[in-house]
């Protein structure tokens, strides 16, 4: 899919994703949005701040929960540039986000269609509407140029 014909979010948290690689931080960028407006953003931080649980779905949830004063996101939308980790589907679940969208998919580290696919677990409390493949040539590309550049 071309990158402009997909939509506003999406556009941003690719852009999001370059912000990360320019400071060495592995490309994913996250968007949160609600009544089509964003509402928060983040890319990857890991190394910037020293902490393992800073991706960006974490971080962009965090600032979402905090800016709306509320610690459920149900009418929310999360959208992102790789398949979220096993971590990032456990606080989609528990901030019960409504839908996410992704582009890429981590064969690796996903957790939603490869590994622990969390959402299909018979204990998962929440399930997204899941969207994947928007942008999903644009966020590889990033994701390969920043290990091909580290190779």
């Amino acid at each position: 899919m071309a990158s402009w014909t997909l939509p506003q979010p999406m556009h941003r948290a690719l852009a999001l994703a370059e912000d990360a690689a320019r400071v060495g931080e592995v490309p994913v960028g996250a968007v949160i949005v609600r009544g089509g407006t964003i509402v928060a953003e983040a890319h990857n931080a890991p190394r910037e701040q020293h902490d393992p649980t800073a991706h960006a779905e974490i971080q962009a949830i965090r600032l979402a929960a905090r800016k709306l004063g509320e610690e459920r996101l149900t009418d929310c939308e999360l959208w992102v540039t790789l398949e979220p980790c096993a971590m990032c589907a456990g606080a989609i679940v528990h901030a019960r986000i409504g839908k996410l969208y992704y582009a890429a998919s981590d064969p690796k580290g996903g957790a939603v269609e490869h590994g622990a696919r969390v959402f299909d677990q018979p204990q998962c409390l929440h399930k997204p509407e899941i969207y994947s493949g928007m942008g999903e040539a644009k966020a590889a590309q990033i994701l390969r140029e920043f290990f091909r550049q580290r190779r």
